[in-house]
């Protein structure tokens, strides 16, 4: 995935969305999940798994670009 999509992601995106940014599989990263190792923290929803797109941006060194003010 290339800084600029990542930079298109919404606020929170679900854990396969994840995956693909951080460059891990989709077995192994609902396995990090569920036992508390993925590299980034995981929200929960019931049976649902999202990441923060803020936590995805540091973990690859993204900064984001500075909004214009208006």
């Amino acid at each position: 995935m290339s800084e600029a999509e990542v930079l298109a992601l919404p606020v929170t995106v679900p854990l396969e969305l994840a995956n693909r940014a951080l460059g891990i599989g989709r077995t192994r990263g609902y396995q990090r999940a569920k036992n508390g190792t993925y590299p980034i923290k995981v929200l929960r929803h019931g049976v649902a798994y999202r990441c923060r797109r803020a936590d995805i941006l540091t973990y690859l060194g993204i900064t984001e670009p500075a909004q214009v003010a208006r």
